[in-house]
């Protein structure tokens, strides 16, 4: 089947001028055209300009999209981008199912505000400041490890500069040292909620480290419902529990 620009865009639910973007973008061009010099698509560049949109939807560049469709290896890069995108969308699931659950507590209290379950409107407190608490300790980590890259760096070029490779050795037995150390106070400041059970555990510490993970959930084993998952990270205020 083949498609005019104006057919190709209505199929693909974008502008005529986004389609005559993309073909100057060498994006997508016609496979074919008329006598009269009019664009033709087909089948084959509808399926394109969908990848193309699925794509710039995920936050990748025109450029970037371009250079991924020549590649030889595009469909290992594709279904690398799209497993990366698999697990963000299942780790805001993950968190958007925490707070389904709270507003489920708060409806179920409701008409009356007298009867508002206290315990409700705690949990949401907690949520919130657990979510600033949490963003704190991210944000001293990594200012303890620019300073940390700091050390190492100048240790670096000082030996390069003295030939005196021991300050360079003395720099980074205290980067590991405290690298250390960071490790487990970052380990002793956050546990884990369990998005199957919503239970609220600290793992072992060697759970925790070699766990499979992203910058909001651990794949974690709970210890209440026994289920492996990626559970999301909060910080640890000593009220370990269940929202149940």
């Amino acid at each position: 089947m083949s498609y005019t620009t104006g057919e190709i865009a209505k199929a693909g639910k974008v502008s005529v001028k986004t389609i005559q973007f993309y073909d100057k973008k060498n994006l997508l061009n016609p496979s074919s055209r008329t006598e009269n010099g009019r664009r033709l698509y087909n089948d084959q560049d509808l399926k394109k300009l969908k990848l193309i949109l699925l794509l710039k939807s995920m936050g990748l560049t025109l450029d970037s999209i371009r250079q991924i469709l020549v590649k030889s290896n595009s469909s290992k890069i594709l279904t690398l981008l799209l497993d990366e995108q698999e697990k963000k969308l299942k780790n805001e699931l993950n968190e958007a199912h925490l707070q389904i659950k709270i507003i489920e507590k708060m409806k179920k209290s409701l008409p009356s505000l007298d009867n508002f379950s206290i315990k409700s409107i705690d949990d949401i407190d907690y949520i919130m400041e657990n979510k600033k608490s949490l963003r704190k300790l991210h944000i001293k980590i990594l200012g303890f490890g620019l300073i940390l890259d700091v050390i190492e760096i100048g240790t670096l070029i000082v030996s390069l500069l003295t030939g005196n490779w021991i300050w360079f050795g003395l720099g980074m037995v205290l980067v590991v040292i405290a690298a250390v150390i960071l490790t487990k106070v970052y380990y002793q400041n956050t546990n884990y909620i369990c998005p199957n059970c919503n239970t609220e555990f600290k793992p072992s510490f060697k759970q925790s480290f070699f766990a499979k993970h992203n910058l909001k959930t651990r794949k974690l084993t709970c210890p209440n419902c026994g289920k492996k998952d990626f559970c999301v990270e909060v910080y640890d205020k000593n009220k370990a529990g269940s929202y149940n």
